[in-house]
This record gives structure tokens, sequence and C-alpha cells, in this order.
């Protein structure tokens, strides 16, 4: 029996959209958001979009509060670290899964992401490089091959794509971001599982300039 693929509802496509904005910085942190303006500019029913706010406030991109309205989120320095801290646990805990799971399948992932990165990158194209950043700590959190590893990280993915997607586009900190990539893929190869933590630490969890400057 043929499956019949079922087609997305108006709330699923507005909530890609405005997740979209939001990630690609298309709407600032902290923006107000208006259902009816939202509603006019997408040509539907103001309840799609009051039910993409809703699913949209679950992921923590946006926030609602009481008498005031809805927001883009926006992120002060201790829920930072608190984000960081906890995409460090996630992401080392994927390693060790990773590498014990299939560790020459992960390099070849990530050998795959890193070439495309390379060619946006000599392009000078910043959009596209900071996309596949998001792919490479992703294929980190694939090849554990754990349904509950993912659902636990997607609940700060979108927040630390849209965190990304706003650091300043200085060639400097886009070589040391694929330099750092690179070295992580390189010890994961050759099984030096620490080494790769190590790089992955200061990786995430540096402090000078990057995100701590948003």
């Amino acid at each position: 029996m043929n499956r019949f693929e079922r087609p997305r509802s108006l709330t699923e496509l507005v909530t890609e959209h405005l997740r979209n904005e939001i990630v690609s910085g298309a709407l600032d942190f902290g923006a107000a958001l208006s259902e009816a303006t939202i509603a006019d500019r997408l040509e539907v029913s103001r309840t799609p979009v009051r039910e993409a706010f809703q699913r949209l406030e679950i992921e923590g991109l946006v926030r609602s509060e009481p008498q005031r309205g809805t927001f883009v989120f926006s992120t002060s320095k201790e829920e930072l670290q608190s984000l960081c801290d906890v995409r460090n646990v996630l992401e080392t805990g994927a390693i060790h899964l990773s590498v014990k799971h299939d560790r020459p399948g992960l390099v070849k992932r990530l050998t795959t992401v890193i070439n495309r990165m390379e060619k946006e990158r000599k392009a000078g194209n910043v959009p596209a490089y900071l996309h596949l950043d998001t792919a490479y700590h992703q294929a980190l959190i694939n090849g554990a091959a754990n349904i509950y590893l993912d659902q636990s990280y997607q609940t700060i993915a979108p927040r630390m794509a849209a965190l990304r997607n706003r650091l300043p586009a200085h060639p400097d900190l886009i070589e040391k971001s694929f330099r750092e990539h690179c070295e992580i893929r390189d010890l994961i190869n050759q099984d030096n599982v620490d080494g790769a933590l190590e790089v992955l630490g200061l990786h995430i969890g540096r402090k000078e300039g990057s995100y701590w400057n948003l």
C-alpha cells in the first residue's frame, strides 16, 4: 500500500517561516512580534500565527509576557553560560557514543561537512558557512545514534544557531572556527578522543569575543 504524504498545516508553515527569520537574524533579539502584523504579512489568519508562537516558545525562540506581548528571545550572559554548558555536556557525550558506535562513519560525515565549509569559506559566503557550522555539530549528535540525546540537543540547537548567525563575520573568526572543526575531526580520526574533547571545550566555551560580545 502506498503511503501518502500528509500536507503541511498552516501552523507548521508559519512556524518554520518565523523560526527561519529568528535563526537567520532577520528578526532581532528582543523584537516585539505582532500576531496581526505577521498574519497580514504572511496572508494567513491570526490562529496559525498564535499557534506558531506557542511552538516557538517551547523551542525557546520567543517569550510571551502577560499584558505585554510576544518577543524574540534574548540571552543574558548567565543564560548563555548555561546554554554553552549544556551544549558541551551533550556534544561531549555524543563524541563518546559516536566513536564507540561508528568512528569511521563519524569521520566521513564530518569530512563531508568540512569540505563544504571550506568551499563556502573560500567563496566568502558567511551565511552558508554558518549554516554548515550548525550541520557539523548536528553531525556529532547524529553519530551517537541516540534519539533521546538528539531530542535533548534540539531544545538548544535553534537558539545556538540564532546566536551563531549573529556573530561578527570577521575572516579571522571564520578561519579559527574552521581550523578547530578540522582539528576535532582529525583527532577523532586518530582515536584521540581526549584531544578532540579538549578542542571542543575551547571551541564551545571560549569567552573571548564570539557569543559573549553579542
